[in-house]
This record gives C-alpha cells, structure tokens and sequence, in this order.
C-alpha cells in the first residue's frame, strides 16, 4: 500500500507529518487545558483580592464612616497643616470673643479689707485721699478646717409617774443624718456622681483636705444613704417616659463583676433618665415603654429599635449622622460603581443638611418645600444602587424605613439625628472608664439615679449639688424630696 511499509521489526509506523500533527492536536489541547487554568486561578485570586480589600475597607472603619465611638480610633488623623510662614500660638486664639468673669456682688463678700498710706513710697512726703473708687482686688479662700463639728446632746430626764428615764428627742435630720450631716453628705455624692472619683480618694481628700479620719464603708453608707434619697424622684422620671411626646435613646455596655449588662438612656425634651439592664434587647423596650408608646423614637439603626417597630408599629426616627458614617463607609470600598455610588449619596446628604442649616433664613413653606425636594433626591439616590451587597442594603434601607429617616421633616421639634441620646450618655461612657462599673444591685441603683439626677439637672439648668442637698436634707427631716420633673417644686 502506497506511503506504508513495514520496518524490519515488523511494526506498523506512521508517516511523519501525520505524527507531528498529532503531537500539535496534543499541544493545543494542553495549551488549552493551561489557559483554561489559569483563568480560573485568576478568577479565583481576584475575588480572594476583593474579599481582601473590602476586609481592609471593614478594619479601617473609625468614627467617621461607623458607629464606632472616637474612642476607638488609635491613630487619628494630624490636623490640616497651616499656611505657610504661619504657627498657631499658645493659648485664645486671635478673633475670639473676650471671656472675663463677673465680679462678686456686695452681697456676696463676706468680709471687705481697706490698705491706705500715710506718705509717699517715693519721696516720703504727706499725701492726701482722692476722691476716686480703690483699686479692687477679688480674692476666694477657704478656712483652714472647712468643717464643722457639732455635738448633739440629748438630755435625760426622769419621770417619777411612770418610774422610766426620758431623753430629749433629736431633730430627725440629726437623728437620720448620723455622723455626716446634709451638706456633707452631699458633697460626697458630688464628688462620687459627678466628678467620678472612687472611695479611696474621696477618703484622701476628706483626711487631707477636711481633716477629717473617715472609712470607706462610713462613705459606702452616706452614697446609699443619698441614693436611698433620691428614689422617689427617680421612679417618677420613669413612669413619664411612656407618656413622652418624643424621646431619644441610646444604649451603651456596663460592667459588673465580668458580667456584662447595658445602661439604657432615654433622653426627654425635659429630663432625661437612665437604668442599667442585662439586655440590649426589645423587650427592655417593651418593659420601659410598654406596648402602646404613642410618641417618637429618635434612634440609631439598632435591631431592637427595628423589632419593636415591627412588634408593635412604634414611629421612629432614625439617626442621619449614623447614616452619613455608613454611606462613607461605602466610599471605602474597592469597587468602582459602589464608591460612585457612595459619592453621590454624599452629595445628596450635604444637600439635605445645606437645607437644614438655612432654617433660620428662609421663609417656612420655602424651607419645607426645599427640604422635601432635598429628602425626595436622596431617596431617589439612595434607591439607584450598583448590584453589590453592601449597595443593595443600603438601597433596602430607603425601601423599607423612607419615613422613618425623614419623620422629622413633618414634626416639629424632632431632631435628625440622635446626638441628644448620644451626648447625654457621653457622661456614663466616662464614668465607667474611670469607674470600672458596679459590684451590686444597690451600686446599680445609685448609677442609675445619679446619672439621671446629673444629666436631669444639666439639662434645666439647675445645680447638680444644691439638688443633692434639698434631697438628702428633706429625705433625712422626713419631708416630700424635690422633683426632678420640670412642674416640680
């Protein structure tokens, strides 16, 4: 047969060019197989690489694009640089308003020393008295022991009726007051409360400061003294929560012998009030506000916010500043339409708040018409995301809560945003810091009623200190406690 032959072993062989054919069908298909591998190990590398950058975008989240407190940011960024040739000085800077303090009044000094000459300190000579007010000098000192010791005695008598011996009968504030009496036991509770200061130091500074020797279970007493005080105005800032038009909340973690629990803090147009649970929960929600809560809660975008929504179709108003932080968030991300998308929803909230800002120089159906177009833009920007997960959610945000972001457009009164809750809680955040949290059932409770009495006063402009005597001076002569509730005494 033409273009075969059989070579001397006797085995068939084919012909050269059909070899090299099938040597190069075998090279194209390994070639194939290689390029078929290649693209799926590149495939599979480049989503490795987006899962990677978007963990990256996640770790560098900060209090500017998340609800992580500033606290958190290790590493801030350094202040913008200055111009050149220029360097900040120390101390007020050049265009600030002047602030100097009020003097005394007369009726406040207590005692007024009068320095004259009898000669000239230059020459020696006889001088004579102007009739022109003296150079004035305001001084505030301390006596050397800012304390005083009283002793009551209580006399006996014997009555030859009944045979028995009587004692004169104390007042009840000497009686309940014991060895420390209203003031100081308010300054004490200033001193726990307010200024944060633990046992150990408020004992240096009675030793120290007062001269005066006492114990830390003698100062453990006067704060649950104090807080047995403060009780009944509490528990009736507790039960006007429900009955509350608009109230702001926020939540934020306590400790407790390694035990973790959450101060929860409601924040009125008038008061504001705090109570430490072990959840963080709707149903602390429920227990607080009960099931019929016909007011507004200013929130954040928290699930338990959302369950007591769904549960019992409560009106909220979600926080724009934790909406702002989320959609800088998207900008971090390293996909192309997601960070366009982030970007022009950033311009729509400045747009918003550009709105908000001109309240106080627009005409009112001027300033709703432009706020409501402002809301609608946003929306519409919000709703028009790329197909990617953390755009879609975004995108379900507006679908799902549109009114709920936007409430306070038709509400007066209702803020945007929840940093009332969030600026009354600061406080607590500080004090547990400093503090390390509680240690009982009694120590939450003075938290608690502390906290509210603090922010309670702040709040109306009220001393903190002159509100802690009233109370524990009243509780200890047995009469009515002053109100924290703005109708009160």
């Amino acid at each position: 047969m033409a273009g075969f032959h059989l070579p001397a072993s006797g085995r068939f062989c084919p012909p050269a060019d059909k070899v090299r054919v099938v040597d190069l069908e075998t090279q194209l298909a390994q070639r194939d197989a290689t390029i078929a591998a290649l693209h799926q190990q590149i495939a599979e590398l480049s989503k490795q690489v987006a899962d990677l950058l978007a963990q990256v975008a996640r770790l560098s989240k900060n209090s500017s694009n998340s609800s992580k407190p500033p606290s958190s940011d290790i590493v801030k960024p350094p202040p913008p640089p200055l111009p050149p040739g220029e360097k900040r000085s120390i101390g007020g800077q050049k265009g600030h308003p002047h602030h100097q303090r009020e003097p005394f009044t007369p009726a406040q000094i207590n005692r007024v020393v009068n320095y004259q000459m009898d000669c000239c300190p230059d020459c020696g000579g006889v001088v004579r008295p102007m009739d022109r007010p003296p150079r004035k000098l305001q001084q505030v000192e301390i006596p050397e022991v800012p304390v005083e010791v009283m002793e009551h005695r209580s006399h006996g008598y014997f009555c030859p009726h009944c045979h028995k011996v009587h004692y004169a009968p104390l007042p009840p504030e000497i009686q309940n007051s014991g060895l420390v009496g209203p003031r100081l036991t308010a300054w004490i509770a200033y001193l726990k409360g307010a200024c944060h200061c633990s046992f150990s130091t408020i004992r240096k500074f009675c030793r120290d400061v007062l001269h005066l020797p006492i114990s830390r279970g003698q100062l453990a007493k006067v704060i649950q003294r104090t807080s047995s005080a403060m009780a009944e105005s509490y528990w009736a800032l507790r039960k006007m929560l429900p009955s509350e038009n608009v109230l702001n909340v926020d939540e934020s973690g306590h400790k407790e012998n390694g035990r973790r629990l959450w101060t929860w803090g409601f924040r009125a147009a008038s008061f504001t009030c705090f109570k430490i649970e072990s959840s963080r929960g709707s149903q602390i929600l429920l227990a607080t506000l009960g099931d019929d809560f016909a007011g507004i809660l200013g929130c954040d975008y928290f699930s338990a916010y959302h369950k007591y929504k769904k549960d019992f179709d409560v009106l909220l108003q979600f926080c724009l500043a934790h909406l702002i932080r989320d959609v800088k968030f998207l900008a971090t991300l390293p996909e192309a339409a997601t960070v366009a998308y982030g970007q022009r929803m950033l311009e729509a909230l400045r747009q918003l708040f550009h709105i908000l800002h001109q309240r106080e120089i627009m005409e009112v159906p001027v300033f709703q018409k432009a706020l409501e177009k402002a809301r609608d833009d946003l929306v519409a920007t919000g709703l028009d995301a790329p197909e990617h997960k953390a755009a879609q959610n975004m995108a379900g945000r507006f679908r799902e809560n549109r009114d709920s972001y936007f409430r306070f457009i038709t509400t007066p009164g209702l803020e945007p945003t929840n940093n009332l809750a969030e600026r009354a809680i600061r406080f607590v955040v500080l004090d547990r810091h400093v503090t390390q949290g509680t240690r009982s059932e009694r120590g939450r409770q003075w938290c608690e009623r502390i906290w509210s009495a603090i922010a309670t006063c702040t709040q109306q402009q009220r001393s903190v200190f002159e509100f802690l005597y009233q109370t524990v001076n009243n509780h200890f002569a047995g009469r009515p406690t002053p109100s924290l509730l703005p109708s009160g005494p």
